[in-house]
């Protein structure tokens, strides 16, 4: 019996694996993005910052049907709101409004196989983000994740085409 859950345990750590490995993510000249980390030294590192945004989008791995990867350049990030200087010391603030929506720049590659299936450089963005907000902080980078998760579900899980 003891054998058997190990076996189920290692069974099911390989199959996260290879959910979460059908996306893949690269983040390319990090270091000249717009806005991904925070400038007042209150701790959201550049490093941080593309952490939480790698675990997020390699998350969308288990929404994609078998076979099929995704491979994503992340090229530009701007965090939702802004900073401000000397609010809340030694931490720093971050004030999110509704003319400060997040945005990503991103390439991608969606494969089925050998074959592409889609393949494209947008900006995502959506400048109704708090309209979609929780009541509820549901914690950090929630404007990031929620805006990630619905282009993820319309372009990639739909193949809806970019809006315009």
């Amino acid at each position: 019996m003891r054998g058997g859950a190990v076996i189920v345990t290692l069974a099911c750590a390989l199959w996260a694996n290879a959910a979460s490995a059908q996306v893949t993510v690269r983040f390319v000249e990090p270091e000249r993005y717009t806005d991904a980390e925070n400038r007042l030294g209150s701790g959201l590192s550049l490093r941080a910052t593309l952490g939480e945004i790698r675990r997020i989008i390699e998350g969308f791995g288990r929404d994609l049907p078998p076979g099929r990867s995704l491979a994503i350049d992340v090229l530009d990030v701007y965090l939702a709101g802004f900073e401000r200087p000397g609010a809340n010391i030694p931490f720093g603030l971050r004030v999110v409004s509704d003319v400060t929506p997040p945005r990503f720049r991103l390439r991608y590659v969606l494969t089925e196989g050998r074959r592409r299936i889609a393949a494209a450089e947008e900006v995502v963005t959506d400048i109704n983000f708090l309209l979609r907000a929780s009541r509820l902080s549901s914690g950090a980078f929630e404007h990031e994740r929620d805006l990630l998760r619905d282009w993820f579900r319309r372009r990639i899980v739909e193949g809806r085409p970019p809006a315009g």
